[in-house]
């Protein structure tokens, strides 16, 4: 069975929000240490794949 891009997009929307708090919560002096920047990382390639899985998902649904 396959996984449609609008459930993968939303799975990988909510990690990157969930990434974006763990990387807001892990800030202790300043914001440039590695572990908020790895998380600030990770959370944007999440959001970047999910902004394209959404429009694969529309482009799919026009195509039809």
């Amino acid at each position: 069975m396959r996984i449609s891009p609008k459930a993968m997009s939303i799975i990988y929307l909510l990690m990157g929000v969930l990434f974006v708090y763990i990387a807001i919560q892990s800030v202790e002096d300043t914001i440039w240490n590695i572990t908020t920047m790895v998380f600030a990382v990770v959370a944007s390639l999440d959001f970047g794949v999910g902004i394209r899985l959404m429009s694969l998902h529309f482009r799919l649904k026009k195509k039809k």
